[in-house]
Order: structure tokens, then sequence, then C-alpha cells
């Protein structure tokens, strides 16, 4: 398999501050993008379950990479969620990224209709292949059957691999079970696997994993950099543990809400307190609860 255009690391799956009117913030965006990155990120994947994509429209996500790009964000820094259950809208929002500079692709699958076969699964796929036509398209499919109610079946990710190696290239692996992040690694040399959180990205990186996409990087990733870049080192375990410590603070809440409630703080900025429906914000108790654990562990 070839050499991807994004390498291993760590990659935060950006929230998508809001102004007022719920339109995306995009002097917010590009800022919280760069003080990311800056943390030694390896890159950003925007416009995925924490960016709240599926509650923005087709021009709208157009319309937010054009403008984050024009405030200097790389395009090579990006992993871009374009999956939609529409295979026309997920050819549109693809060939405009391409088009934009863009060839990292985070292709959720189509995700309403439940039952599906690998066959129909893989129709769809090489539609999209086939539609967008450019041989720089780089695709990490995105595991998440919790809000898929889809899998990608050992069979499907070979006869996609195989057909169209230079297209698929890795996975988001945001299904929470080791085993199968382990069998995916182990089945299929050179495709990256990403694990989903990094609850797991010491374990993913000792595999032959690529590293981890994670919405609550959006707060760890100084501690996220930190692991993948002592991985190999007696430091590595303990690292590790006061990472997923910092991960656990936040289990068994509304990602969107929590983490955007939590930077309002952090960042004294209120602005943060805004999220599109049907996202919403929790109560100030669990704020403050998870404020506290922060410090305390600073």
């Amino acid at each position: 398999m070839k050499d991807t255009l994004l390498p291993n690391g760590v990659y935060v799956a950006a929230l998508t501050p809001l102004k007022a009117d719920l339109t995306p913030d995009i002097e917010m965006l590009a800022d919280h993008c760069q003080s990311l990155l800056a943390t030694g990120a390896q890159g950003l994947a925007l416009m995925g379950t924490t960016g709240e994509a599926n509650s923005f429209s087709i021009d709208e996500r157009k319309e937010l990479l054009e403008q984050l790009l024009a405030k200097g964000v790389d395009p090579k820094k990006i992993m871009l969620g374009t999956g939609c259950c529409s295979y026309t809208d997920t050819i549109d929002l693809t060939s405009h990224a391409l088009k934009m500079g863009v060839s990292s692709i985070l292709l959720l699958p189509p995700f309403y209709y439940k039952q599906i076969s690998d066959n129909d699964l893989y129709t769809y796929f090489k539609m999209v292949i086939e539609a967008v036509g450019k041989n720089d398209l780089e695709i990490y499919l995105y595991h998440f059957p919790k809000m898929t109610g889809l899998n990608f079946s050992l069979s499907l990710l070979e006869k996609l691999i195989h057909d169209f190696p230079a297209n698929f290239v890795g996975m988001k692996d945001s299904g929470g079970d080791p085993a199968h992040m382990a069998e995916i690694i182990a089945h299929f040399p050179g495709f990256k696997l990403f694990a989903g959180t990094e609850k797991y990205l010491l374990d993913v990186l000792r595999l032959g994993g690529a590293g981890c996409i994670s919405a609550t990087a959006n707060i760890t990733a100084p501690k996220c950099v930190e692991v993948f870049e002592y991985w190999q080192s007696d430091l590595a375990d303990a690292l590790q543990q006061e990472l997923v410590a910092q991960r656990n603070i936040f289990e068994g809440l509304p990602f969107v809400g929590i983490l955007k409630q939590s930077l309002a703080e952090i960042k004294d900025n209120p602005q943060w307190l805004h999220v599109r429906p049907p996202n919403g914000l929790v109560p100030n108790e669990f704020v403050k609860q998870v404020l506290g654990k922060i410090e305390a562990m600073s």
C-alpha cells in the first residue's frame, strides 16, 4: 500500500464553534484549529460527529471549508468528513474538498437504512469513487456502529482495498472494541487504523496502528501528543494511564455539549456555549464536576 498523505499520530475531532444565530464562527474555528495544531497534533478531523456535521446543510459545510482555508488553516492537515446518506451529497462534498486541496476524507457509510448487505455498501462506495474520479483521493472509513447501525466486515474491507488500493487507506474505529481494532490491523498491514478514542492510543500503536482521532482531544491533545511521542519509551504506560484518566472525566456525558461548555470556561469565552439542535448543553453541576477534575489533574 502506498504512503498516505497524512502521517500517523494524533488527530483532533474538532468542535465547530457557532455564533448566536447558530452559523459557524469561522474566526473562532480557525483560532481553535491553529491552537490544536500548536499542541503538536498531526492534524484535524473536521465535520465529523463532534463537529456536528449532520446538523449542517451541504452548502454550509462547503462554505465552512472555504472560509476556514481562507483563514490559513493548512488543507494538508485536514481529514474532512463528507459521508452522507445520499450518495450524491457525498460525491458533492468529496469533490468540493478535493477542489479545495483537501484529499484526506473521513467517510461515514450511508447510515439511515439498516440491514444493508456488504454488496450494497460496496456499490455505494464504488459509485462515490467512480464519480469523484480522483487518484489523490484518500478515504478513511468511519466505523461507528453505535451511530450508524452498520459494520464494515473483513470481506467488505478486503474487496474495497483490493479494488481501490490508492483510495481506501485507513479507518477511524469508534466501535470501542479493542479486539476489532487488533483484527483490522492484523488483517490489513499498511491500512491505517486510528482508534476513535485516546483510551486505546498506546495499544493501537503497539499493535502497528496509526494513532487516534478523538473528540476529547479538543482538551486532552497535549497529553495525547505526549503519549504518541513517547510510546516506545519506558514512560509510555504511565503517560497512557494519565491520558485515560483525563478521557474518563468526560465519559457518560454528551460530548458536544460538555466539551463546548468546558472550553467556554477554560477559554473564558461564552461563545462556545452555542450548539445546533438536536445537541444540547448538560446541567451546570456536571460542568463543575468536570472542570474540578481537570483542575485537580493539572
